[in-house]
């Protein structure tokens, strides 16, 4: 008798997670023509940018999205780390613009911190509020990432 409750146990437990299994999911389909996201950078935390960074390239590089993606990462805030000269992420940062991202650096943040556009990437643009941004880009159906 213990053998067979035992035995109907596993047996269950086998029948279990088969039945939960998804050996046939890849990920769902996109079925839209366009999708647009903005990446929210604030932090000066290198691992948090590098992070940031390596989701937007992930997503540029996802076979379901090519040619629909459209992005934009907002900086404001710390973030503003990463888009001045000297930067260890210049060069990823100009690979990703060169891709069609859009690099939007918060001017409230430049004027609080006291920090000239002079000192800033030359190739990024500019918006005069990041959160107003990404508050814009919401409401115009744009996923927000904050990775």
């Amino acid at each position: 008798m213990k053998y067979l409750s035992i035995g109907l146990v596993s047996l269950i437990m086998f029948l279990s997670q088969a039945a939960f299994a998804q050996p046939d999911f890849h990920g769902v389909k996109a079925t839209k023509s366009a999708y647009h996201v903005a990446y929210q950078l604030n932090t000066d935390d290198e691992a948090k940018i590098k992070a940031t960074l390596k989701n937007i390239q992930n997503a540029l590089d996802d076979p379901r999205l090519k040619g629909k993606l459209e992005v934009e990462l907002v900086v404001h805030g710390g973030g503003v780390a990463a888009l001045k000269k000297g930067s260890p992420f210049e060069q990823t940062l100009l690979d990703l613009q060169k891709q069609g991202v859009v690099l939007a650096q918060c001017e409230n943040t430049l004027r609080e911190r006291k920090i000239s556009k002079d000192e800033m990437l030359p190739f990024i643009g500019y918006t005069p509020s990041g959160n107003g941004e990404l508050i814009i880009r919401q409401q115009q159906g744009w996923a927000i990432m904050h990775p």
